[in-house]
Formats: C-alpha cells, sequence, structure tokens
C-alpha cells in the first residue's frame, strides 16, 4: 500500500476537525524580518509546566534579546490540553514555529521538516547532554531534538512503616523489596508496595521493572513487548500481587492517588517523581521517608526516564544560525539551571547535573538518569502500544497469564506497523 505523506494526512485531519497528534507542530510561515531587514523574529511555541512558566521564559527571552539585538523572539504559552487545536490553526495557516517545545517527532522527521540537532546547537552544547537523553532524540539516527527536561523514578519508602515492620534495609532487589512490602503489608494497618498498572501508568509501571531485568519496550524500528526478560520482570509483578505485597485491586490503581497515599504515610514503597519530592515537603513535611535507586532483579542501576525536547521547524531554512544562537544561550548553565530547577524538574546537561547532585533529596535521581530506558516514542507503533498497556496490563492483577498478557500487547503493536 502506498504511503501517505504527514501532511496530506495532517491536512485531511484538520479537514474533517479530527486531527490527534502528540505535542507537535508544522507548516511554513514567514521569514520573521522587519522591513530593514535587520531583525530575525523567531517564533516559539512551548507548553505550560507551571503557573510559572511564562515567566521563566520570559526572563530567558529578556536575557538573549539582550545579547542578541538582531533577534527578537515571539512567545507563545499553550496547555497541553490546547495545544493540538492550537497547532490545528498553524497548519492551516501553514505557520510551524522555529521553536517548539514538546513530545514525539518522529513523524515530522520522517518528513524531513525538522532541523537536525546539529544545526540549531553547537558542538559544545550537543556534547553537554546526557547521553542516554541525546540518543532518544534521534530518529534514523540522526538528532533532532535538544533534550529540555528530564524525569526518572526512585523509590520513595516510609522509614517508620519500615520500623514497625522490622525491615532493616531498603531494598536494593526484586527479592528483598518482595519480603519488605510483605511484611509491611502484614505487620501494619498500610500496604506494603503501591503498583498502579490503570489507565494513568500501567506502562510507566511495567518499563521500571522491565528495565530492571535489562528489558524496554524496543526502539525506533521494532516495538518489543513480548520477551523474555519482560515475561520474567511481568511475572514477578504478578508474584508482588499474589503474595499480598501490593495494594488490592492494582488493575484499577492510578498513580496519582496511589502517590497521594504514600504522601500520606500509608503506603510503605513506591516509585515515585522528582515533583513527589516537593508535594511532600508541602502537603507532609512531617513524614520521615527516603529516596532510593529503583530495586532491580539483580541490585543493578535502572529506571524509566522520561524527557520533552525543544526542535524547530526547518521552515525556509533562513533562521536556522538565529535559533542556534537561542538555543545556545539557553542551554549555557546559569540560564538552564535556574530554569530546570524553578521547573521542579531535572537537567539534561551533565554540567547542571553534577552542579544539582549536593542536593541529597534528588541525588538518586539524577544518578539513575546515566541508565534510564525511555518510551520508544520515535516508533510510529508506540501510541498503540502505550494505549494497549494502560487497558490490559491490569489483567496480570485478576489471575490472567502474564506471558498471554504481554503476547496480547505486543500483538496490538504488531497491528498498528
Amino acid at each position: 500500500m502506498q504511503k501517505r505523506s504527514l501532511r496530506a494526512t495532517l491536512l485531511a485531519g484538520v479537514a474533517a476537525g479530527s486531527l490527534v497528534l502528540t505535542g507537535c507542530g508544522f507548516g511554513g510561515g514567514d521569514d520573521g524580518s522587519d522591513a530593514s531587514g535587520d531583525t530575525t523574529t523567531l517564533s516559539m511555541l512551548v507548553p505550560s509546566y507551571s503557573d510559572g512558566t511564562k515567566a521563566l521564559w520570559q526572563d530567558v527571552i529578556e536575557g538573549f534579546e539582550k545579547e542578541n539585538p538582531d533577534v527578537k523572539v515571539d512567545l507563545e504559552i499553550q496547555s497541553w490540553e490546547n495545544i493540538e487545536s492550537v497547532l490545528k490553526t498553524k497548519l492551516q495557516g501553514d505557520k510551524a514555529p522555529d521553536i517548539y517545545g514538546g513530545g514525539a517527532f518522529a513523524g515530522f522527521a520522517e518528513e524531513e521538516l525538522l532541523a537536525p540537532a546539529e544545526d540549531i546547537a553547537s558542538a559544545e552544547t550537543l556534547e553537554n547532554f546526557q547521553t542516554s537523553f541525546a540518543d532518544n532524540e534521534k530518529f534514523d539516527g540522526t538528532q533532532y531534538g535538544l533534550p529540555l527536561i528530564a524525569s526518572a523514578r526512585a523509590l520513595a519508602y516510609n522509614e517508620d512503616l519500615m520500623k514497625e515492620a522490622g525491615v532493616k534495609e531498603v531494598p536494593k532487589t526484586w527479592d528483598e523489596l518482595l519480603t519488605a512490602s510483605k511484611a509491611i503489608s502484614k505487620d501494619t494497618k498500610a500496604d506494603g508496595y503501591g503498583m498502579p498498572l490503570g489507565s494513568e501508568e500501567a506502562q510507566g509501571e511495567s518499563l521500571i521493572w522491565f528495565a530492571g531485568n535489562g528489558g524496554n519496550f524496543g526502539d525506533e524500528k521494532s516495538i518489543e513487548v513480548d520477551t523474555p526478560k519482560n515475561v520474567e520482570a511481568a511475572e514477578f509483578m504478578q508474584k508482588m500481587i499474589k503474595d499480598g505485597a501490593t495494594q488490592k485491586n492494582p488493575g484499577s490503581t492510578q498513580r496519582t492517588p496511589m502517590l497521594n497515599t504514600f504522601i500520606q504515610g500509608k503506603l510503605g514503597f513506591a516509585y515515585v517523581l522528582p515533583q513527589t519530592v516537593g508535594q511532600i515537603e508541602k502537603e507532609n513535611p512531617d513524614l520521615k521517608y527516603g529516596i532510593a535507586p529503583v530495586a532491580t532483579n539483580t541490585g543493578e542501576p535502572a529506571t524509566l526516564g522520561v524527557a520533552d525536547r525543544m526542535l524547530s521547524f526547518k521552515n525556509d531554512g533562513s533562521k536556522t544560525e538565529s535559533v542556534k544562537k537561542f538555543m545556545d544561550y539557553f542551554f549555557t548553565d546559569e540560564v538552564y539551571s535556574n530554569w530546570v530547577q524553578t521547573e521542579g524538574f531535572l537537567p539534561t546537561t551533565t554540567s547542571v547535573s553534577e552542579e544539582m547532585s549536593s542536593d541529597e533529596t534528588l541525588k538518586p535521581f539524577l544518578e539513575l538518569l546515566p541508565n534510564a530506558v525511555f518510551y520508544p516514542t520515535t516508533n510510529p507503533a508506540w501510541n498503540a502500544t502505550d494505549g494497549a498497556f494502560k487497558s490490559l496490563m491490569g489483567q496480570i492483577g485478576t489471575g490472567k497469564s502474564a506471558s498471554d498478557v504481554l503476547a496480547e500487547i505486543q500483538k496490538k503493536a504488531d497491528a498498528a506497523k
């Protein structure tokens, strides 16, 4: 069957009023120069991460424009909920943003709409990104995205519940986590381990366990769910459930309320995000807890990594040098460190990671970043795979064979090729 171009597909979607995208821009645009031709104006579309996102970007732009008076940046902030409708309008007007902060980009890279990373950032800037994150920004061997923010998962543990249950050491392996969680479930009024396999986080929880056994979801070319390493991990997840180490009904448990249960002091162990630390400080500052590396099969480091990125649509290519100036400015240590810490995320650059490593609370997250495993978002079948995990993975909590569940998820991924 003849492959339909992304541009044609998107235009048809707009006409039908049914365009569905995962955070990205598209199109062309004017040359962005004033009448004298002395000033270049860059259009910038980025999502909102917090109430302070707009002010943070405005500060960055103000500093950049002072150092680069020949370049102006036209900032547009949109919520994740609204960004798709905004992009529809931009597509209809053939006006892609020169700078875009977003999610999946494989389709646009495939259509050769994006500028390669080497064209929009200096070698010095590119070399400063942690390798695991830079590799995640590649499509067909070419890096397009500049890793903007990082988030990883680490094991949070309740010190009081561990003490009450007689658990003396923080678990480092699956077997240790099982034993400790069972003790807390048995000897306290709390649940041992929180396993959210509902539609919010089934894919994330699964990848944490798969990565802990040397597995993953595949790469840009092949989705690989039904593998021996992944099946072994899923079977251990099921053992955690069957042995009473988790909360009841993991298949219907969502991440957010599960994390709230931990924050309230009613859960022994849970995999948390860096932002959870701030939530605890705000909502239950007296909670006695700690953060440790993910428990894995062998004790070797591994975690789930999530990243957003900065991209540039080539348009007519006239603004590439100006985009490069902006990216190099933004990713300087002083500017980037302030931005990423204020937003509450982890840095993707080596130098700022080293700078933030003195924060003992964030240290476990930072130390795990080089060993992070990512979703294969550059694979066209990823969205179908993601949906299959969210709808099917919870079945391991109802007694269905873990092997059968992964086989069913694999079939849905294969059907989406």
